[in-house]
């Protein structure tokens, strides 16, 4: 069959290669005719993906769908099936996983939905085998909605590497996850999948489960010596979500990888987990290039870190960012802004804390209700979910807002976090130090704008 696999647009600064979708490409590309097309790196409208769909009449389209991209995703199904009825159009990634029930009121033209890990699923599916041996497959049966059993792959290295060939990851901007970068071209790479933490604001575990699965080490390294050498790669993502949770397991990582000796930098933008580092792993990861360690810091109120289950303290907080800064390692800091329940005060605390801390990078996100989570569904059951603004879900646009405040109050409080963080002269200058060209200034300009200014 013909498949298109498709990235939406979105109002999004994260313009990188979609891992997942190179996956998925890798599971059926020697059966079947594949292609990807991201939309968000090359500014591709509902129109625009009509005109290509005319051209390349595809069996199958196939879209990652974040919460997000709901509004576009539903857009172009109803213009697909009304230029071409017959073919099938198929949703899977966050948001299908995370409210499977529901993905055919959300999308009406939709044919098929996937929950969880796909690649296995989707061979099946297009292979013609019985929908009811499919892991992971959403459909209608005698007017019902089924959601299969998703299936986890527990050997990753079984899954190969993305069709990097398909990505082209050498061809995508600087600015791919967040901003800031030290060598180029960049590309971003998974080596564990799954989470067993409980954080009540993240969907990663309904996803890729609780249980942590890891690559060999031999495979890792040796996607990583294909993007160095055939691809020109120079700065490698590591967008996992709990990368240092087996400490071991890092620590031999990198090893290997020090064993390479690579002209490389890297960098963890998801984040890790502060209590799962130690000294001599980041002695280890300072020393096979890492430039940037991020932190899910969230909050600077200890009832609202409980209120998380984010398993920290603010004495805690201070202790691991100490002791990563005398590594000589450089930090950046995730903060969540309007948490359920959250006052004016203790977002003042959050602000407090992120300017005490010796960290060069912030970002302070208004808090989303993602579908399937524990804090949204417990607003779902008080009945709060109703006021959340669906068409403007990003973490820039305060899309929920607590009983405790107004949306007024959250973009001031958002906006001055920014200003209060980034104009101190040390950080100011370092910032436009990291500047590195027109084009990067143009996208730290668009990255300004859509954070401070249009929302």
């Amino acid at each position: 069959m013909k498949v298109l696999l498709v990235k939406p647009l979105a109002l999004s600064d994260h313009i990188q290669p979609p891992l997942g979708l190179g996956y998925l490409a890798e599971s059926i590309k020697d059966a079947h005719a594949v292609e990807i097309i991201d939309c968000l790196k090359q500014q591709i409208d509902c129109e625009s993906l009509c005109r290509h769909i005319e051209q390349c009449q595809p069996d199958v389209v196939g879209f990652q769908t974040y919460t997000y991209d709901v509004k576009f995703v539903r857009e172009a199904s109803r213009k697909i099936k009304k230029m071409h009825p017959e073919i099938i159009i198929l949703v899977g990634g966050p948001h299908p996983s995370c409210v499977p029930t529901t993905i055919f009121t959300t999308f009406p033209d939709l044919d098929f939905g996937f929950a969880g890990e796909a690649e296995n699923g989707l061979r099946k599916f297009l292979d013609g085998a019985d929908h009811d041996n499919i892991p992971g497959l959403i459909y209608r049966k005698n007017d019902q909605v089924v959601c299969n059993d998703p299936e986890l792959k527990m050997n990753l290295d079984d899954l190969g590497m993305p069709a990097w060939e398909l990505l082209k990851p050498e061809n995508y901007p600087e600015a791919q996850h967040g901003f800031f970068y030290k060598k180029f071209p960049i590309a971003p790479i998974l080596i564990t999948r799954g989470c067993p933490y409980q954080c009540t604001f993240c969907a990663g575990n309904l996803i890729s489960g609780h249980r942590v699965r890891k690559r060999s080490i031999p495979h890792v390294i040796n996607e990583i010596l294909y993007l160095y050498h055939d691809r020109g790669i120079r700065e490698f993502h590591i967008i996992d979500d709990n990368f240092t949770i087996n400490a071991e397991y890092a620590k031999e990582f990198l090893r290997e990888l020090k064993k390479q000796q690579l002209d490389i930098s890297w960098a963890t933008p998801n984040g890790v987990r502060m209590n799962t580092l130690d000294e001599e792993l980041l002695n280890l990861m300072k020393e096979t290039g890492l430039y940037l360690i991020s932190l899910g810091i969230e909050s600077g109120s200890d009832r609202v870190l409980s209120s998380m289950k984010k398993e920290l303290n603010v004495e805690q907080i201070h202790h691991y960012v100490s002791m990563i800064h005398r590594s000589g390692i450089d930090i950046a800091g995730f903060f969540i802004m309007g948490f359920p329940g959250e006052t004016e005060a203790e977002i003042r605390q959050t602000i407090e804390l992120a300017v005490s801390l010796p960290i060069i990078r912030a970002n302070f996100f208004t808090y989303l209700p993602f579908p399937g989570t524990e804090t949204y569904r417990e607003l779902e059951a008080n009945g709060k979910l109703g006021a959340v603004d669906w068409e403007n879900f990003y973490f820039m646009s305060a899309a929920y807002v607590p009983e405790t405040l107004t949306r007024k109050q959250l973009k001031y409080l958002q906006r001055l976090a920014f200003v209060r963080f980034y104009l101190r002269p040390g950080i100011f200058f370092k910032t436009l130090g990291g500047i590195r060209s027109l084009r990067h200034l143009l996208f730290f300009i668009k990255r300004f704008y859509h954070w401070l200014i249009m929302s």
